[in-house]
């Protein structure tokens, strides 16, 4: 075993610092040559430090939301032989120097040829990328795997993230490209640009405060806006007599969970009904694509929870029908 200094990686020429995001190893934990070992932002760059060999992270100099100089030894290592030259730790990943066997790997992985974009579409795709506007942040290399894919902005802003504070990772691309790109039929949508514009509004900055909104917030604050535009928002009001579900649950909760060792609650209950419901009616289980009307196949139902920092999400049940009581219940909880 030798030692090996991981040091801040280079991002740019301009670029003299980064801050760590986020470590996913911790100190004496073991990891294999490839693995992540933390994330690293700066204002132009947003990426992940892979290990230079397999080995053990043996103590951090900096934490989270630290502030480090480019070439700063930010970890110390403990790895299995002798980090060879070609090994030594590499500049982090920009849109130059996304390799061609990523590129292979993700094709190879996919299976599927990108979609054919019409001519309308590929000219407006590069307005597409226009991050300022939206005011949401992607790293320079999550941007050009898009743009490989045809992936507009609009379709690359719901990708769920599973960064540091509701960062877009490119293994988030990568698994919403093999899960078929579900929200792919959002960039044949078009707009007249003077459509929906919001007024310039003046605040009294003696009166109030401004409140700078993290990426979660505006995913969800633009997810709203977007869902106003685009789907016809309608309530309808059944009643239902609940009675024998809510006497069923009672009477079994208690040994559903010493069995299965999952809580029983109403939510399970819904999405079943939810989904047997979409059997038989499978036309509310659709999208509209141009003039024509897209009926899926899979039976995938959001719910919306609530986090503890008060923001809310919609994870998605995934194959909703193909699942008994006892993994609806897993899944939920």
């Amino acid at each position: 075993m030798s030692k090996f200094e991981l040091k801040m990686p280079k991002m740019g020429e301009s670029i003299t610092e980064g801050t760590i995001i986020n470590w996913l190893v911790s100190e004496g934990d073991s990891f294999e040559e490839g693995d992540i070992i933390l994330e690293v932002a700066t204002d132009k760059v947003d990426n992940e430090v892979p290990a230079p060999a397999s080995g053990t992270l043996v103590k951090t100099m900096y934490q989270a939301k630290d502030v480090v100089p480019i070439g700063e030894v930010i970890a110390m290592l403990e790895v299995s032989d002798e980090v060879k030259p070609s090994k030594k730790q590499p500049a982090l990943e920009s849109p130059d120097n996304y390799r061609d066997e990523e590129r292979l790997k993700v094709k190879k992985e996919i299976k599927k040829k990108p979609a054919v974009i019409p001519s309308a579409a590929k000219d407006s795709h590069a307005k597409s990328f226009s991050v300022s506007n939206k005011n949401i942040f992607f790293s320079p290399l999550v941007i050009k795997i898009a743009k490989e894919h045809h992936i507009s902005f609009e379709e690359l802003a719901r990708i769920p993230a599973t960064g540091h504070e509701g960062r877009l990772r490119k293994s988030d691309v990568f698994n919403y490209i093999e899960d078929g790109r579900p929200y792919k039929f959002a960039q044949t949508i078009t707009q007249d640009p003077t459509a929906y514009r919001i007024p310039q509004l003046n605040f009294d900055k003696g009166k109030g405060k401004v409140v700078e909104m993290d990426r979660m917030r505006q995913m969800i604050a633009d997810h709203m806006v977007y869902s106003k535009h685009t789907s016809p928002h309608v309530t309808a009001y059944v009643e239902a007599d609940l009675t024998n579900m809510v006497n069923w649950r009672n009477a079994n909760k208690k040994a559903f969970q010493e069995t299965y060792g999952e809580r029983l609650t109403f939510t399970p209950l819904f999405v079943e009904a939810i989904a047997k419901a979409l059997k038989d009616f499978p036309n509310i289980n659709a999208s509209v694509d141009g003039n024509n009307i897209i009926v899926k196949e899979d039976i995938n139902i959001g719910m919306a929870t609530a986090l503890p920092s008060g923001n809310l999400i919609v994870p998605v049940v995934k194959n909703a029908d193909t699942k008994n009581l006892k993994e609806l219940a897993e899944t939920v909880n």
